[in-house]
């Protein structure tokens, strides 16, 4: 059986534009082997579990840096957590045995997926074996000797701890996840299979692009708008206009001033996920004083966290709940 991995405990880094005190001390950014991984309190002082939200910083891969004006610049290093093109695996599987590490979780398996932006959602036992081949966006489990770890590079990570029967979930919600409500049915699988009840359930919602740097068009707004009635209050800009089809950019480009040829830029709204998902998890009966957002961007926060919209050749973090 395995014990509890004791962990160095330290102070909370913050600095001047870290997110309202790392919103009043619910989460904190802690140095760990030279790399630094950001907690949520909340998970932390259940004591029978691992978690971790990694940064990019201290790692082995070295990531090559776009030049503006033409000169040569250094590769950064970095610590890409995903098997991604411009990488090579054995740097990124030590960056994994660093995290893995820092997290306190190295006798126990990593279990990752190939993500898709689906609703699928993986239970993960001994009884089940599991590879990064199998297709899906979520995994939740009971048994001990598993990490679950979903990669992200600006979508949302989410992850769920059952304090009363002691289950887990890590769940990758990007704008397609987040509309087929994969936090929810994730969800729904543990209460079907575990006996899980929201009131006990415990989500931290991890780094993610934030509403500030998040454009989507009338296609995302639409698919919103189909699935949610209260989904204008998770936009910023032309919501209705957009879900309606009146500013459609396709709809009588004649009557516009633009010269032809040049139609003029379709109108954009601003998408904030990690609200959405907050949301659903509420109306899955998980109580809003149990949900706790980091508030972090990784789109600004580019000395913390890779973004896919920001750098696209990039890296990937990875967001890991384990039973210890």
């Amino acid at each position: 059986m395995a014990t509890a991995v004791a962990r160095k405990k330290s102070t909370p880094e913050i600095g001047a534009t870290e997110p309202d005190a790392i919103t009043k001390n619910a989460w904190k950014l802690r140095r760990a082997g030279g790399l630094k991984v950001l907690e949520a309190t909340a998970l932390e002082n259940l004591g029978w579990l691992v978690h971790g939200f990694s940064t990019h910083p201290g790692g082995e891969s070295k990531l090559p840096v776009a030049s503006r004006h033409g000169e040569r610049k250094k590769p950064e290093r970095v610590l890409n957590l995903g098997f991604t093109d411009w990488d090579e695996r054995d740097r990124v599987a030590e960056n994994r045995r660093k995290f893995v590490r820092a997290i306190g979780a190295k006798k126990m398996r990593v279990v990752t997926l190939q993500q898709i932006h689906s609703d699928l959602i993986r239970r993960v036992d001994s009884m089940r074996p599991i590879d990064d081949a199998l297709p899906g966006d979520a995994m939740f489990t009971r048994e001990r000797e598993f990490l679950l770890a979903v990669q992200t590079a600006d979508c949302i990570p989410v992850l769920l701890a059952d304090t009363r029967r002691r289950a887990v979930a890590a769940i990758h919600s990007g704008w397609r996840g987040t509309v087929r409500r994969i936090a929810a049915k994730t969800l729904g699988r543990m209460q079907m299979e575990f006996g899980t009840r929201p009131e006990d359930v415990v989500a931290a919602i991890g780094p993610g692009i934030g509403q500030c740097c998040y454009e989507v068009g009338s296609d995302v707004v639409r698919e919103f708008h189909s699935q949610f009635r209260n989904a204008r209050e998770w936009f910023d800009g032309p919501f209705d206009a957009l879900a309606s089809g009146e500013n459609d950019p396709n709809w009588l480009p004649w009557l516009t001033m633009a010269p032809p040829g040049h139609p003029p830029p379709p109108p954009r709204v601003q998408l904030d996920l990690i609200a959405a998902n907050r949301s659903i998890l509420i109306d899955a009966g998980v109580s809003a004083e149990n949900i706790f957002s980091s508030d972090y961007c990784t789109h600004c926060r580019g000395d913390l966290f890779f973004s896919y919209r920001r750098e696209r050749a990039t890296g990937r973090m990875l967001a890991a709940i384990g039973i210890c």
